[in-house]
């Protein structure tokens, strides 16, 4: 069991830094600004420093973490409680493409399933994760 929650543990982490990574060129892949009106730059900088900053943070916290790797799998608390959040932001993620605001089918339905299948697959892993490492600490 602990051999799966250390594997479980980097698998997650890197997929979780992946996004963020991927995050970055997101805009011009999906091609955000065909779909704003150019006059309105300070809603495309907005738009811009919001995503930029999501992107390092979710990429920086999630190498910090993969870093602390061995403190968290040591069980050190004040790291438990950083993946913690983070397992947070996932979940979050997942329960805004569930509940709160799903992404719209149009204009492109497979990018609407996907983002829901792996907001929630990551969500997942870092749930089972981050309770494994908590229960393993309580014991």
């Amino acid at each position: 069991m602990e051999k799966a929650r250390n594997i479980l543990y980097y698998v997650s982490l890197g997929f979780s830094a992946l996004v963020g990574l991927w995050h970055f060129f997101v805009p011009r892949m999906f091609r955000w600004y065909d779909y704003l009106p150019m006059q309105y730059k300070n809603l495309i900088v907005g738009i811009d420093y919001t995503n930029y900053c999501f992107s390092a943070l979710l990429l920086g916290s999630s190498l910090v973490l993969i870093i602390l790797g061995k403190s968290a799998l040591a069980l050190n608390m004040e790291t438990l409680v950083f993946h913690t959040m983070l397992t947070f932001v996932w979940v979050f993620r997942a329960c805004l493409s569930l509940f709160i605001e799903p992404y719209p089918m149009e204009p492109i339905p497979a990018a609407a399933i996907g983002q829901l299948l792996l907001s929630l697959i990551m969500a997942l892993m870092m749930v089972f994760g981050n309770v494994s490492l908590w229960l393993a600490y309580n014991r």
